[in-house]
């Protein structure tokens, strides 16, 4: 086997900055294969510059490599502007993911709760929860990893992975709780930067020595102007850009590195015994101002003291394990500011994986030397009672106010632009309707203007509810769920071993997804219960109620492929040599001409089949090579699809092309279902010359609603389809080879449906009708009457469909299943017949009522000297064809018809077609006139036991 010779152009020449300066892009789509020795060349076509492609809607950023491939990616996420796209991206890892990871997770942990947490539990035990903590971070990072590594990550971070993952559903109301979150955290920085500030620079803060800034009075709200005052300085920083944005955290990260630094020299450097006096408004000593603790400086004693915590009670409340554990984690759950910003990295493919991984490991490091230091050298009634005991030990107490302004901003800067992109990202892929079209609006260098606007007001909003602790825990709660979902989302990509899940980073599985999955929600129900269940309920409504609007679907729903793996895998599970009659179920394949004259048959059989595989097949006559350019039938099959999910009807859709009906539905009875799902059952509208009616059309159907099934609507599918048939119109096929097609379904060993007057067949009257109606099974070959008292497969396969269909809801409330049996009111016991067959529907477990027709009634009306129903014959002559004669066949139809008055489907014996072919069209003539003027009739065939007497 010959090599594959690729030729490429001249490859381009890409600028410092990643940029393509002069392109020449490949056009994969456009190459030509030829020739037998299987060369590829002429490789070097070249495609529309940018500028053509964004009026197309294709909007797929290049991939910076020297061979610069252009993929057509219509499936994903398209921003309304890209044209701006490459302008919003001027990140890099260390400033677009690092910074905003590293500092979320410090923000008021690392200066303030630090002691706090070593005090109340101990090192060892706080070490404990750190490694376990940062275990289910680290878990979801890499989820986080393996989702940014599998293709171009667009904006909104982490609702835009979930929702190209999970589906649009579920991507939706994560992502507005996950936007909820982000801006009741930004509420809540900015309030701790601002109580930081009156702290220590109000009148008698721990700064100021005489007069200060105005602090909170009655009917005062100066802590209220300060914290807009905060979140303007914010708001100023993230309207003008990402750019900015970055820039500003680079600095707070040197601040607050240079401010920990100081901590860690002031513990080394001061060795002395020193006394500090605990704030005035401790809860634990309100009476004892002058109480002082020790700093003792490193010691082993003050470590060994500190290695194990005591159970303290503040406030008449336990602090347990549960409740430290539930304060640390709430601490540390940044990892996704990172990725929200995936809308301004250069490459989030490779920005967002080093630089979260990185910030966590940082965070890790530094967290646990703190811990060391403060546990070694601080005494634990330091710890507990002053959470400001660090600026007190530090060589300048201003470093660690400095630290504490640092981190809590930029916290709070990050929650409002990660919330931002998260809100347009919302706004542009349309989940929610016109309402989040203003913050769709950006300006010309791609910044969401409008989205930052709505979140900066509605963090105005959330900062006049005053106790902002309140919303501590359910804020904690909606960060963890969004990171559960990310791990869901990861575990189900892989578990569905779809081949285009592909990560560049491979640290990661399914089975640690699920641990971190797990692990998130255990914190969430930690932290609080309650809150918890109530989120996970708002989020299945939102999921419920998604459902229910029209969504975009090409996004591919990880739900399709896991669906796709777990049928293939039962698919082969199933084995069809291991199938028994017990568990037998029809599996029907409906022959379809024109589907605006067959509607009610449509619907008929998808209630008869009864769990079973249904496929509507319709065939085409003709060839391929009569169609040069493209199989014909590629553009059919979607009309089809939309029909089936337009009637709500359980179905597949199978189509052929072929040069008769009778050789398509051979393709179609071979080829139709998979492994132990194929079909046994083939049924076809009956052939008869009544004016069919366009019932397609006039259809009504239910519309879908939250609460069930709506008001009835039309339905708007049936001018895709042929129009119905003319009285004296051409036939489709000729009546030898519909009569051929029977036999030829016998022949490959299918059992046979020929269904007429469905037409007729109004369910709607059935279920408003006052009183009952009939189903009625004549299990009698009428083309062999000797034969009528036995009973065969066919007899039973009646009795099956009959049942089956009394079964249904609307049908068996409203129906009453009869049987009815032929005697001889000569020669037969007529009760004892009747009993028999009572006894023999009994333990068929099928409730029905018999009732007895006389072979005299039809006597009167024929001649039944050529048959002696008093004799049996060999059941082999049951199932076949015998013409009789048209006044037997007549009184026969009068016979049902008197029967029939309140029948709402009968059910008739078929026998098989005659081998003779001169006999096919009266084979066909008799059929017509038997059932002529019947109520809906159903013409069975049955070849194999469908019923079991057995347990």
């Amino acid at each position: 086997m010959s090599d594959w010779n690729i030729q490429f152009d001249e490859p381009s020449v890409m600028a410092s900055n990643g940029d393509v300066e002069t392109s020449r892009l490949v056009d994969v789509e456009s190459a030509e294969v030829y020739g037998s020795q299987g060369r590829l060349s002429d490789l070097s076509g070249s495609l529309p510059d940018v500028s053509e492609s964004q009026e197309t809607g294709d909007s797929v950023p290049l991939i910076h490599s020297p061979m610069v491939w252009r993929l057509p990616r219509g499936m994903s996420y398209t921003p309304k502007h890209t044209s701006s796209g490459d302008v919003r991206r001027t990140l890099g890892t260390f400033a677009g993911v690092f910074c905003p990871v590293a500092l979320s997770q410090f923000s008021t942990m690392l200066f303030l709760r630090a002691g706090m947490l070593v005090g109340q539990s101990g090192i060892l035990l706080t070490t404990v929860m750190m490694v376990l903590a940062y275990l289910i971070l680290l878990l979801t990072v890499f989820s986080i990893c393996a989702i940014s590594t599998n293709g171009a990550v667009e904006g909104g971070g982490a609702y835009y992975m979930i929702s190209r993952a999970l589906g649009p559903e579920f991507g939706g109301s994560i992502g507005f709780l996950f936007y909820v979150a982000n801006v009741l955290s930004c509420a809540l920085y900015v309030t701790g930067f601002t109580e930081a500030i009156l702290d220590n620079f109000s009148t008698g803060g721990s700064v100021t020595t005489g007069t200060g800034l105005p602090a909170e009075c009655s009917g005062c709200y100066w802590k209220y102007l300060y914290a807009s005052v905060v979140l303007l300085l914010c708001l100023l920083v993230c309207i003008v850009g990402g750019s900015l944005f970055g820039k500003t955290l680079v600095v707070i990260v040197l601040i607050t590195i240079v401010c920990t630094l100081s901590v860690y020299i002031s513990v080394f450097a001061k060795s002395k015994v020193i006394n500090i006096g605990i704030p005035k408004d401790n809860h634990r000593f309100p009476n004892n101002t002058n109480l002082t603790f020790q700093y003792t400086g490193l010691s082993a004693h003050t470590f060994h003291e500190n290695a194990w915590g005591k159970k303290i009670i503040p406030l008449n409340n336990e602090m347990t394990f549960a409740a430290m554990f539930a304060i640390l984690f709430s601490s540390v759950t940044g990892i996704m500011n990172g990725a929200n910003m995936s809308g301004e990295l250069k490459d989030p493919s490779k920005s967002i994986p080093k630089g979260t991984l990185g910030a966590v490991l940082f965070t890790f490091i530094t967290y646990m030397i703190l811990f060391i230091l403060i546990g070694g050298s601080c005494s634990r009634d330091l710890l507990i009672n002053d959470y400001l005991f660090l600026q007190d030990i530090n060589f300048w107490n201003g470093m660690v106010l400095i630290g504490i302004f640092a981190t809590t901003l930029s916290a709070a800067l990050g929650n409002l632009i990660g919330g931002s992109r998260i809100l347009e990202a919302l706004a542009n892929d349309q989940l929610f309707g016109c309402i989040l079209n203003p913050a769709t609006k950006t300006t010309k260098g791609g910044n969401p203007y409008m989205a930052v606007l709505i979140t900066w007001f509605l963090v105005q909003l959330v900062m006049l509810v005053g106790s902002l602790n309140l919303i501590a825990k359910p804020t904690t709660v909606f960060f963890l769920l969004a990171y559960a979902a990310v791990n869901l989302a990861c575990a189900a990509l892989d578990l569905a071993s779809a081949p285009n899940f592909r990560p560049t980073f491979r640290f990661y599985s399914w089975h640690l997804s699920l641990v971190g999955l797990v692990g998130c929600l255990i914190m969430c129900f930690l932290i609080s219960a309650v809150y918890s269940s109530v989120a996970i309920i708002f989020m299945l409504i939102m999921i419920i109620g998604l459902h229910f609007r029209a969504l975009p679907t090409q996004w591919g729903s990880i739900s399709q492929a896991l669906i796709f793996h777990q049928v293939r895998k039962y698919l082969l599970m199933l084995d069809i040599r291991k199938a028994h009659v017990k568990y037998w179920r029809p599996q029907i394949l409906l022959m379809v001409s024109r589907p605006r004259q067959s509607s009610e048959l449509i619907d008929f059989i998808n209630d008869i089949k009864k769990g079973g595989l249904y496929v509507l097949g319709h065939v085409r006559v003709g060839h391929l090579d009569d169609h040069p350019d493209k199989d014909p039938l590629h553009d059919e099959f979607p009309k089809w699809l939309k029909l089936v999910d337009t009637m709500q009807v359980k179905a597949f859709v199978e189509l052929s092309l072929a040069r008769t009906v009778c050789d398509g539905l051979h393709h179609l009875i071979r080829s139709t279902g998979l492994g132990g799902m194929k079909i046994n059952t083939v049924c076809l509208g009956f052939y008869d010359n009544t004016q069919a009616v366009d019932a397609l059309s006039k259809r009504q159907v239910p519309k879908r609603s939250l609460f069930g099934k709506g008001e009835s609507r039309k339905l708007e599918i049936g001018e895709h389809f042929r129009g119905v048939r003319l009285q004296e119109g051409m036939k489709d096929l000729a009546s030898k080879e519909y009569v051929k097609m029977v036999a030829d379904s016998l022949k490959m060993h299918k059992n046979v449906l020929l269904c007429r007057h469905f037409n007729m067949l109004d369910k709607n009257y059935i279920k408003g009708s006052k009183g009952n109606m009939f189903i009625d099974v004549w299990p009698v070959n009428f083309f062999r009457p000797e034969t009528a008292s036995y009973f065969d497969n066919t007899c039973l396969f009646l009795l099956q469909l009959a049942c089956i269909i009394n079964m249904v809801p609307g049908w068996k409330s409203k129906t009453t299943l009869r049987v009815f049996l032929f005697v001889n009111a000569n020669t037969d016991n007529a009760l004892k017949k009747e009993q028999k067959l009572e006894t023999y529907l009994r333990q068929l477990r099928i409730i029905a009522k018999i009732q007895t027709v006389p072979w005299e009634s039809i006597e009167k009306g024929s001649d039944l000297s050529e048959f002696d129903v008093s004799v049996n014959y060999p059941d082999c002559q049951m199932q076949e064809y015998n013409r009789v004669s048209e006044e037997f066949l007549t009184a026969v139809n009068t016979t049902i018809k008197a029967a029939s008055q309140r029948t709402a489907l009968t059910f008739l014996y078929l026998p098989r077609p005659p081998k003779d072919i001169s006999q096919l069209e009266p084979y066909l003539e008799q059929l017509t006139r038997l059932s002529v003027d019947l109520p809906p009739t159903v013409f069975v065939h049955g070849l194999h036991p469908v019923t079991s007497t057995t347990l």
